[in-house]
């Protein structure tokens, strides 16, 4: 049995299955739906849906709802997988609990996402209570738009539409809410960056990724195996890492680049977005500059002497890897091009 984990196109090794203790059918529908993940052992991880898959299937049973009860919706996420969420939505109005899966460190686990429809002659969203606000630059969204990442808000926008066609109306007034999501973005990152008054609607794929500390092992392993390996510190980085190195293993380390460094015995690229990658390089690169994000320098001035002078910590850092910083449109914003 052969199998690719859809999300991040991966091959599952035909080891690694063997180890399995699962039904081939089982798993192979698991993996297939994008909601498992095999480790080296044979063990299973399950992953769960981010905060724009949630809101995605709380806006599209609401929409839904005003034709009948709704218990169940799929959605459309980027990563192309279809994602199935139970859900409670009646009289035009929807609740969905978000599920973490297994990572016990997502804070929004558990979160209740509230949709409310109504009959309109177009599409319009209404970011309500508990959805956060930008008040600084260098993020996705503008200052003083609601924080929903373009990738989300598209994935909503296509649910809306899916609900639309479903039940043959024109359009639909959507407001998405979350109850404790004030109380929840507090205790994230974004009073840091910006963001206030809730919790940002996020994620690249549609699915949050599971941790334990086999899977970090797992990664190292598939480092280690790898004559020539490419370390990405998230789902951006990974995706166009794919497509600039198709010869090489692409493994998402987050923030373990050390660990990463020190598993890869082979030629070595660090490549991704410039925020994590800068910072764990030079801690203090944002100290005096005025700015409150890497990206927020980078929009300001690509040609920055500070990225140029992190970048030189960088390859230090990393024994002399090459680095490819790129933004999130996949533009290459700086390369080393392998220089020691």
């Amino acid at each position: 049995m052969n199998l690719i984990d859809p999300v991040n196109n991966f091959q599952i090794p035909r080891e690694w299955l063997d180890r399995v203790d699962m039904p081939s059918n089982e798993l192979a529908k698991g993996v297939a739906a994008g909601l498992l993940v095999v480790l080296s052992n044979g063990n299973l991880l399950h992953r769960g849906f981010t905060t724009g898959t949630t809101a995605a299937a709380a806006a599209k049973a609401s929409v839904l709802s005003m034709h009948g009860e709704v218990d169940s919706v799929s959605v459309p996420t980027s990563s192309g997988v279809r994602a199935q969420l139970r859900v409670e939505a009646v009289d035009g109005k929807a609740r969905v609990v978000k599920i973490p899966g297994d990572h016990e460190s997502d804070v929004t686990g558990g979160l209740v996402f509230t949709a409310e429809a109504s009959p309109a002659p177009r599409i319009e969203l209404i970011a309500g209570v508990g959805i956060g606000r930008v008040t600084r630059g260098g993020l996705q969204v503008k200052v003083g738009g609601p924080a929903i990442n373009p990738v989300p808000h598209r994935q909503i926008m296509d649910a809306i539409q899916e609900a639309l066609d479903e039940t043959r109306l024109q359009g639909a007034v959507v407001t998405l809410s979350v109850p404790d999501g004030e109380a929840v973005g507090a205790k994230t990152l974004n009073p840091q960056v910006g963001v206030e008054g809730g919790i940002s609607i996020l994620g690249t794929t549609g699915f949050v990724e599971p941790w334990s500390d086999h899977l970090g092992e797992t990664k190292m392993d598939l480092i280690r195996d790898a004559s020539k390996v490419v370390l990405t510190t998230g789902r951006i980085g990974m995706r166009y890492s794919q497509m600039l190195f198709p010869e090489y293993t692409v493994v998402m380390v987050g923030s373990r680049l050390d660990e990463g460094i020190k598993a890869s015995g082979g030629e070595t690229v660090i490549c991704g977005l410039p925020g994590l990658i800068t910072k764990w390089a030079m801690p203090d690169i944002l100290v005096g500059t005025g700015f409150n994000t890497v990206f927020e320098m980078v929009d300001y001035n690509r040609a920055s002497s500070i990225i140029d002078k992190a970048l030189e910590a960088a390859v230090k850092k990393a024994g002399g890897a090459r680095i490819m910083l790129l933004d999130r449109n996949g533009d290459i914003v700086r390369d080393t091009g392998g220089m020691a």
